[in-house]
């Protein structure tokens, strides 16, 4: 027999009880109302426990509400309902389906009967509403349903008192960058929804929102073209590139080899920063696999294609010096241009360090010694640009470092003044 743990509920009542203890002296009553219960309850327990089996379906009252089920009077014999054998929807308490009182009709799921205990079962008297949804929710259906719940990684929506599926985060909108479900729905709300696939036996059915919105990369093609600019605002860094929005929901990829025609970007985080806004060119639609590719050094002219185009080994150039290593001295030659004049061309004497013939920022003349199109390395000479007729053998004035070849793909750190010795040759 269990306790009553609200007395309130019995106040204002007429009970029956047995003395158990007098005091007379003291005018002290003890009274046990138990006691008398339990003895009018000895013989129906007795017929109870022997009826009971389990399968069956049996009639009680509720006797008493917890947190976690209801206690269900058998006749002299109590068995526990959980809050989970009441519905095959979501309870959050049992007082939401019974109060004190309710005659019930109950299935019998386990008898312990040691033990005397008894497990029972009020949603096991209706069809389990799973054994069907493969019928009746199949892929690609569209329909309505109720919010009953939002975590971290979705919400729940309850399709009809049982059946209840999940729209992942991801599911939820083409658009918008949901960081947390609570933004797009909240529990009471009716949203569309369409099935994206049911698993019966694991009584699970994933449901999208997005798929009943307009999706924007079908429409991609008919909005941008390859070749148009656009502009944007760089929504993440990775080490392969930075991801540019260009619109609610759709992001082109700048990877990291089509930010800049001469330096060498390691990580894009060097010249973009989030939030920056950005103009870029399109380079390649796949709205199928709805990907952009862009490119930001389209934007401007190819300065080593130009610098080709117009110079030959033995041209006199102007150039600023922009920066030492220990090798020699990179050269300006132009917007996001740089040629390399080895220590051993900056001067006619012999000099230990760049620094001792020429100074950050002096101009000058040079002369071009070579020019390596496949690697994108121009070498310049600056005691050879003191010489008045053309240089016809450019190897008599190159002596190591390549002929002082200049990597376009090495000058990472173009207009960086403050590195010297810290530069190698490679």
């Amino acid at each position: 027999m269990r306790p009553i743990r609200n007395l309130d509920s019995l106040r204002g009542r007429e009970i029956e009880a047995r003395v158990i203890k007098l005091n007379r002296k003291r005018s002290n009553v003890v009274l046990s109302r138990k006691a008398l219960l339990e003895e009018r309850n000895a013989g129906k327990k007795g017929e109870t426990l022997d009826q009971i089996e389990e399968d069956i379906i049996v009639e009680g009252q509720i006797k008493n509400l917890t947190d976690y089920g209801a206690f269900v009077d058998l006749g002299g014999v109590d068995g526990l309902l959980h809050v989970t054998d009441m519905s095959w929807g979501r309870v959050q308490t049992p007082g939401e389906l019974f109060k004190v009182g309710d005659t019930v009709q109950v299935k019998v799921l386990r008898f312990d009967r040691a033990r005397e205990r008894v497990s029972l079962g009020y949603k096991q008297l209706l069809p389990d509403p799973w054994e069907s949804v493969e019928e009746r929710f199949p892929p690609n259906t569209r329909l309505n349903g109720r919010v009953a719940s939002v975590t971290d990684y979705g919400a729940f929506i309850e399709l009809e008192p049982g059946v209840e599926g999940l729209v992942h985060v991801s599911e939820m909108s083409w658009s918008k960058r949901v960081k947390h479900p609570s933004k797009i729905v909240s529990p009471g709300d009716i949203v569309d929804v369409e099935v994206l696939g049911v698993d019966a036996k694991g009584r699970r059915i994933s449901l999208g929102m997005k798929q009943v919105q307009e999706n924007p990369w079908k429409t991609l093609n008919d909005r941008y073209q390859v070749g148009a600019r656009v502009h944007g605002r760089v929504r993440n860094l990775t080490d392969f590139g930075a991801f540019i929005e260009i619109e609610d929901g759709i992001d082109g990829l700048v990877h990291v080899s089509d930010i800049s025609w001469s330096r060498r970007v390691k990580h894009p985080g060097e010249l973009l920063k989030k939030g920056q806004p950005v103009d870029a060119v399109i380079t390649a639609i796949d709205p199928e696999n709805r990907r952009m590719s862009l490119s930001i050094k389209d934007l401007e002219p190819n300065a080593w294609n130009e610098f080709v185009a117009t110079h030959k080994p033995g041209d006199l150039v102007k150039g600023k010096i922009a920066r030492f290593a220990s090798f020699g001295a990179f050269v300006e030659l132009g917007d996001n241009l740089e040629g390399l004049c080895h220590i051993s061309e900056l001067s006619d004497e012999r000099v230990a360090k760049p620094e001792d013939a020429v100074e950050l920022g002096q101009e000058m003349e040079f002369r071009v010694l070579r020019i390596d199109a496949e690697n994108k390395k121009i070498g310049l000479s600056a005691r050879a640009a003191a010489l008045e007729d053309p240089i016809v053998e450019t190897k008599i004035y190159t002596s190591d470092a390549g002929g002082g070849m200049a990597s376009l793909a090495e000058l990472a750190d173009f207009g960086n003044t403050s590195k010297t010795s810290d530069d190698s040759e490679s």
